[in-house]
């Protein structure tokens, strides 16, 4: 595996992010990873966003995981989901700079993660490839279609999700065109048992994006 550096984030006007940074030699492509509710517990340690950096970084690409702002070393306070998207932006933003042009960025998020990563795509992020890893659907409703992403769209649950119901998640399929939906038998929204499984899915998403 790559070795991930620790690195600071640093846009004007925005808090200073806590991230880690993983460059593979030559890498012109790379994946920002979001994590899930920061007042749940979040934070970009979590194994579910851990599983998605590292099967990216298998493929060849360059990972940034990062703390939204107000976890771990990451300054300011929650914003209920709205600051919080800047923050997505601010490592997109670094992600692009450290690669360099021209680089390709996809974006994949976790349960909030994928809400906050859902929300930037639909306003138009120019991104290479979009997964969305356990989307709370349940809470926040069948996010809007991305408007500027290139390359694959993966859509990825477990069957025993609640915050994924099967109907809505066959309703985002169908109005997302062309994304793949992967639902993992058994696995429920922590993937206990189903951390595998994801690994070959975003291994599988990972491979497909533009170099």
């Amino acid at each position: 595996m790559i070795p991930e550096q620790p690195l600071t984030l640093r846009a004007p006007g925005r808090p200073d992010l806590e991230a880690a940074l993983a460059l593979p030699p030559g890498a012109s492509g790379g994946v920002v990873v979001c994590h899930p509710h920061p007042q749940y517990g979040g934070d970009m340690d979590n194994p579910v966003v851990v599983t998605a950096a590292r099967a990216a970084t298998r493929a060849g690409l360059a990972t940034l995981r990062f703390n939204f702002r107000g976890v771990g070393a990451s300054a300011g306070a929650w914003d209920e989901g709205r600051g919080e998207q800047d923050d997505v932006r601010t490592a997109i933003a670094e992600l692009r700079a450290r690669l360099g042009a021209p680089s390709r960025v996809a974006l994949a998020g976790y349960s909030f993660g994928a809400a906050m990563a859902a929300t930037v795509a639909a306003a138009g992020e120019p991104l290479s490839g979009l997964a969305l890893i356990a989307p709370p659907i349940a809470m926040r409703g069948v996010p809007a279609p991305p408007t500027a992403v290139e390359g694959p769209r993966l859509i990825v649950a477990g069957s025993r999700d609640q915050l994924c119901p099967a109907p809505a998640l066959a309703e985002l399929a169908r109005t997302w065109a062309g994304a793949t939906l992967t639902v993992i038998d058994g696995a429920d929204h922590f993937f206990f048992g189903g951390l595998d499984a994801l690994d070959a899915a975003i291994a599988d998403w990972a491979a497909k994006l533009p170099r």
